[in-house]
């Protein structure tokens, strides 16, 4: 499968959930990803989740986060459509947030979280294959901004559906997970080589 014919397909599923179902697969995620055993966190980069776009909710497990570690620092990207880059805010409010142009949360003030000191990204993604690949949204702001982190970052997609086999145009840019938690099971590249 490609990239392209990923987005449309997954993108009518995610369509085709009713709200009760996603509710119910954002708790299954949840308990999924508490399965995960991670290392002591200082700084997690989490998007904020869009319920147009029907994107798994991550306020779920950053409360979970930070139950685990009240001293946890959480960034949220704001896009720059002309560079096609983000910036990494420390968030302490969801009052922080003000709509895009493309109808997504982002934080609008803070103070600046460098990439090279964020240790885990929640990263949001359309489809996965067995491989660890992702399909985001076509614009390569994560590819960019995973480039530039640290390369022990802990790398995790969340996703309502299992993985296709493979995503055929992957490419040298495109930079894998180390997991992609999904309502069922914890799909995990981190032992491979």
């Amino acid at each position: 499968m490609t990239k392209s014919e990923a987005r449309k397909e997954f993108r009518e599923k995610r369509v085709a959930l009713s709200n009760a179902s996603i509710e119910k697969l954002n708790d299954l995620v949840l308990l999924q990803f508490q399965k995960i055993e991670l290392p002591f966190l200082n700084c997690v980069h989490s998007y904020i989740a869009s319920e147009k776009l029907r994107e798994a909710d991550t306020s779920l497990i950053l409360r979970y986060l930070q139950f685990i570690n009240p001293d946890l620092k959480i960034a949220a990207p704001k896009i720059d459509v002309t560079s096609l880059r983000m910036t990494h805010y420390h968030i302490t409010s969801y009052d922080q947030l003000k709509t895009n142009i493309y109808g997504i949360e982002e934080p609008h003030a803070g103070t600046v979280i460098l990439p090279a000191d964020i240790d885990l990204v929640l990263i949001p993604l359309l489809a996965f294959d067995r491989m660890g690949n992702r399909v985001g949204y076509g614009k390569g702001y994560y590819d960019r901004f995973l480039a530039d982190c640290r390369r022990d970052v802990i790398k995790i997609g969340l996703s309502f559906f299992d993985p296709v086999d493979q995503i055929e145009d992957a490419d040298e840019y495109d930079v894998k997970m180390n997991f992609c938690v999904t309502p069922h099971t914890v799909y995990d590249w981190t032992k491979q080589k």
